[in-house]
């Protein structure tokens, strides 16, 4: 239970104080002796959880998820596997996943979604790492735009689509390979560019070393850079920024 809904309902009389005292024994954080939930992060960040899977047992992300569903909350996790989406699943019915982006989402962002992040691609390889960022994004409540397979090597697709990046409040480019897209992206646009390093390319790009490295050291100014393929870390940098300039714009 949400804990401005707790409040309100004890207000009412809905709910005594006894009982009230008695449900926020789980917060700030539910110890489930394996995991302890945090219940207060969206609280203090704007952002509720978000369960990394990869490497969690079945039983363990089964009863983290029934635990969520229970309190009405909604969570996302990341890097899940159709194995453990099949398994989920079936213990918790209402979870989506989607396998490109490897995510497991329950419930939808309470609000309706706002401003506009533009998640940019080099080619399609870069797509699933993208997709990580972008539906972390719009989990978060920011409206996103997609511009896919807009690399240099045919720079003329970036141009066509440029008018419309601009008019993002934030920007990802997600390229692998030598990374230029991020340098490109921040010497047209006038809006912050989160530059995502994909482990896309051929041996000597070193799993996505080369395109980090490159962006790294672009000389476009406004570029911040997350680790390699970590499209959770470029999506929910983005979806800050645009809540900052949509809370700045009301």
């Amino acid at each position: 239970m949400q804990l401005l809904n707790l409040l309100q309902q004890v207000q009412a009389g809905e709910v005594s104080p006894e009982d009230a005292q008695e449900m926020l024994k789980s917060l700030p954080y539910e110890d489930l002796g394996f995991a302890k939930l945090d219940h207060h992060r969206k609280v203090r960040s704007g952002f509720g959880e978000v369960i990394y899977c990869a490497g969690k047992s079945d039983e363990h992300l089964v009863s983290i998820y029934q635990t969520f569903a229970k309190e009405g909350t909604a969570v996302m996790g990341t890097r899940a596997s159709k194995e453990q989406a099949q398994v989920l699943q079936a213990a918790v019915p209402q979870v989506i996943y989607d396998p490109v982006s490897r995510i497991l989402r329950l419930g939808e962002h309470e609000n309706q979604p706002v401003g506009k992040v533009a998640v940019c691609t080099a080619g399609t390889s870069d797509i699933a790492v993208a997709e990580e960022a972008a539906q972390t994004a719009e989990f978060l409540g920011a409206n996103v735009e997609r511009f896919y397979d807009v690399g240099v090597a045919g720079i003329h697709r970036l141009f066509a689509r440029l008018p419309d990046i601009q008019s993002a409040n934030c920007i990802v480019a997600a390229a692998g390979m030598e990374g230029a897209l991020a340098g490109v992206l921040a010497g047209l646009v006038d809006k912050p560019v989160i530059a995502l390093p994909t482990s896309v390319g051929y041996g000597a790009n070193f799993h996505g070393l080369s395109a980090l490295l490159t962006m790294l050291n672009s000389c476009a100014e406004g570029i911040a850079v997350v680790n390699i393929d970590n499209g959770f870390g470029a999506g929910y940098l983005a979806a800050q920024i645009n809540r900052l300039v949509c809370k700045n714009n009301d």
